[in-house]
C-alpha cells in the first residue's frame, strides 16, 4: 500500500508540475508539457487503481492455493467439447504464468471427440498449487456460454451451449497437527509452535493450566503428589487431561501436545467449512445456472465477451490458447471485482452512517 500511494503522490506532484507549464510563454515547453500532461494523465488512472486495491480488505482466500472444476452446463455434447476447450485454456494461460497446475480430475466420455479433437468432459478438476493463485482466477467462476456450430451440425446452424466454472480455495497437505508437509521429509519439523499464522500456535495467554493428584492406579507416589495435569484453551473450552507420568512435567508436554493436535484440527475444520460454504453460497449449482453468464465466446464473429466488465475483445483463438487478449479479459473482470467491492464498501458506510443519524434523532427526542 506505501509502494502504491507514493506512486500516485509522485503521479500528483508531476501533474501539477506539467500543468503550471503550460502557461508558460515558450510555445516549444508548452507543447512539451501538453504531451507529458498527456501520457502522465493516462498513467495516473491505472495509479488510482492500484491505490484502490491496496486499500481495500483483502479476500480471505485471497492468498491461497486453489481449485478450478469445470463441468457441463445445458447444451448437451457441445458443453462437454467446449469444459475440454476451457479446461486447455487454463492450464495453457498458468503454465505461461509459470504456474504449477496439478489435473486432480479429468472425466470423459470415451469414443466422443469434438471440433480440433476436443473430448468430451464430464468433469474435470485443476488444483493450482501456488499461493495467491484464489485472488488470481477468482473472477473466472460462474457459467461460461460458448456459440458455435457443432461438428454434427449439417445445415451450419450456431448452437448455445454452457459451462460451469467454480473457483474454490485449496489446502494443503497437513501433518496430524494441522501443519503443511510439503516438502518436509520429516513431518514431526513441519509444524511451527511459535508462528502465529499456524494453524498450530496456541497462545499461552489463552490457556488455563491446573495441577492435580492423579487417581487410578498407581500406588501412593501417584496419590500423593500433584502430578495430573489439566490444560484448558478457554476461546474454544477445549480440554485436556494427562496423567499418565509420575513426572509432572512429562505431563505437561503430552497434554501440550494433545491440545495442539486437537486445535489444529478444529481450525483446519472450521476453514474447510469456510470453503464449503463458499462452494454451496456463492458458486453453487443452483445459482450457476444459463442466466448466470459471466461470458460469451462466439466462434462465428471471433469474439469474446465478458458481461461484467463489459470488455468485448477479437482473436478468439488467443483467448483459447491462454494468451494475452485472455490476459486482458481476466484483468478487466479483476478491475471490475475491485470497483465491486468499493461500491459495496461505500453502500455499507452509507448504511452505517443513516442508522447512527437515525439513533441519534431518537436520543435527541427523548431528550
Amino acid at each position: 500500500m506505501a509502494t502504491a500511494l507514493r506512486q500516485w503522490e509522485a503521479a500528483q506532484d508531476q501533474l501539477a508540475e506539467l500543468r503550471s507549464l503550460t502557461f508558460v510563454d515558450d510555445p516549444e515547453l508548452r507543447q512539451l508539457a501538453a504531451d507529458e500532461l498527456a501520457a502522465t494523465t493516462a498513467q495516473e488512472g491505472a495509479l488510482v487503481r492500484r491505490l484502490t486495491e491496496a486499500l481495500m480488505p483483502r479476500h480471505p482466500f485471497a492468498s491461497m492455493p486453489c481449485l478450478i472444476e469445470i463441468r457441463p452446463g445445458p447444451g448437451g455434447m457441445e458443453g462437454r467439447f467446449f469444459a475440454d476447450s476451457l479446461c486447455r485454456m487454463y492450464r495453457q494461460y498458468l503454465a505461461r504464468r509459470g504456474m504449477r497446475v496439478k489435473v486432480v480430475k479429468y472425466d470423459v466420455a470415451e469414443g466422443m471427440d469434438g471440433a480440433a479433437g476436443e473430448s468430451a468432459v464430464t468433469e474435470a478438476v485443476l488444483e493450482v498449487e501456488e499461493a495467491g493463485a484464489y485472488d488470481l482466477l477468482r473472477g473466472e467462476a460462474g457459467m461460461h456460454r460458448v456459440q458455435r456450430v457443432p461438428v454434427t451440425e449439417s445445415k451450419g446452424r450456431t448452437h448455445t451451449s454452457a459451462v460451469a466454472v467454480w473457483v474454490l480455495p485449496a489446502f494443503p497437505d497437513v501433518d496430524r497437527f494441522g501443519n503443511s508437509t510439503e516438502g518436509v521429509d520429516d513431518p514431526e519439523k513441519a509444524a511451527d509452535f511459535d508462528d502465529p499464522e499456524s494453524i498450530f500456535y496456541i497462545n499461552p495467554a489463552e490457556v488455563k493450566q491446573e495441577t492435580m493428584r492423579a487417581g487410578g492406579a498407581g500406588g501412593q507416589h501417584v496419590n500423593k503428589t500433584e502430578s495430573a495435569i489439566r490444560l484448558t484453551h478457554v476461546p474454544t473450552n477445549t480440554t485436556v487431561t494427562m496423567q499418565d507420568s509420575r513426572s509432572q512435567v512429562r505431563n505437561r508436554e503430552k497434554a501440550w501436545a494433545i491440545l495442539r493436535a486437537r486445535i489444529a484440527q478444529q481450525r483446519r475444520e472450521e476453514r474447510e467449512e469456510q470453503a464449503m460454504a463458499l462452494r454451496n453460497s456463492v458458486l453453487s449449482k443452483d445459482r450457476i445456472t444459463r442466466a448466470d453468464k459471466i461470458r460469451t465466446y462466439n466462434y462465428g464473429q471471433d469474439r469474446c465477451t465478458d458481461h461484467r466488465s463489459g470488455l468485448d475483445v477479437r482473436n478468439l483463438p488467443d483467448v483459447l490458447e491462454g494468451g494475452e487478449t485472455l490476459e486482458r479479459v481476466m484483468e478487466s473482470v479483476r478491475q471490475w471485482l475491485v470497483a465491486r467491492d468499493v461500491r459495496a464498501m461505500m453502500a455499507d458506510e452509507e448504511e452505517r452512517a443513516g442508522q447512527e443519524e437515525e439513533e441519534q434523532k431518537r436520543k435527541t427526542v427523548k431528550k
